[in-house]
């Protein structure tokens, strides 16, 4: 009997999967401060997973889909003059929720749990739903690691990059593209809408303790895997949702980081805070070719 044949070590190898690579990936939406952007894409998701579901079609492409026409939308939007960026990316949100609600009620004999897209169903994942997630997962470290010099450069420094020759566009609509394949994988753990407590609250979470990209990567898996597999345990022991307790739990990583790093401020003498310069994590502007 192979390990992986019990719903328990399967969503136990799923949440240590999914808390890595919304980790990962959210450390460059909080770098970007785009986390509004990514509850959106959330919220976009959540039509094409239901149309999926219902006509028999891959969840996950399903889901891709619709989150990527509403980065594509959103994008246009906020590149128009006059248009205010968070304005078309509140609109993909409400207007990406109402149709999921809507396709739903629409289909009388359809009688799949709403909570199991919302709130995810990690303990029902399959050994398919693995493959996905490992395979996304290594994708994602790969691409990030392969561009790292790009993204930063572009993420604190988006002028400067044009300048030096970098394609800053499209550097956008990838960072677009794994948020939303982030997103689509984590849909079986913790569903369309709590996938944005695992993607941001880490990173945040990190981003308190450290101003270095290194130290401040590595801490927010350590925070994203311990929140996905603690909350997991929770739900076992309590008998509670699965993917409300892993959000909670990173939730409240969160509020613990920001309560501790604010109480050492305070408990920092002034003339010791006024000697220590502030570090910064944005990279000297390199050349195209460099």
């Amino acid at each position: 009997m192979s390990w992986l044949d019990t719903a328990f070590h399967r969503a136990l190898v799923e949440a240590l999967l999914v808390g890595t690579v919304c980790a990962l990936i959210g450390v460059h939406v909080v770098l970007r401060r785009q986390a509004f952007f990514t509850m959106a894409m959330t919220h976009a998701t959540f039509p094409g997973v239901v149309m999926a579901a219902v006509t028999g079609l891959n969840l996950y492409l399903g889901g891709a889909a619709a989150g990527f026409l509403a980065a594509l939308a959103v994008t246009a939007l906020s590149r128009r003059r006059g248009h205010d960026p968070s304005t078309a990316t509140a609109v993909a949100l409400a207007a990406g929720f109402a149709l999921g609600v809507a396709l739903m009620s629409a289909q009388s004999g359809f009688t799949r749990d709403l909570t199991a897209y919302l709130t995810g169903s990690i303990l029902t994942v399959a050994t398919s739903d693995l493959l996905v997630a490992a395979a996304v997962t290594a994708a994602v470290a790969l691409i990030l690691a392969a561009l790292h010099k790009e993204l930063v450069f572009t993420a604190f420094d988006p002028a400067g990059a044009r300048a030096a020759g970098y394609r800053t566009g499209a550097i956008d609509l990838l960072m677009l593209v794994l948020i939303e394949a982030v997103v689509a994988t984590a849909v079986p753990a913790v569903g369309t809408i709590l996938t944005l407590a695992l993607v941001v609250a880490p990173a945040g979470a990190a981003r308190l303790w450290t101003d270095r990209l290194g130290p401040m990567t590595a801490a927010a898996v350590v925070i994203g895997v311990a929140s996905a597999t603690g909350g997991l345990y929770v739900s076992r022991w309590f008998d509670v949702a699965a993917g409300g307790a892993i959000s909670l739990l990173a939730a409240t990583c969160f509020i613990l980081s920001l309560t501790a790093t604010a109480t050492r401020r305070l408990l920092t003498p002034v003339a010791i805070r006024r000697r220590t310069p502030a570090r910064s994590p944005v990279p000297p502007a390199l050349p195209a070719d460099s």
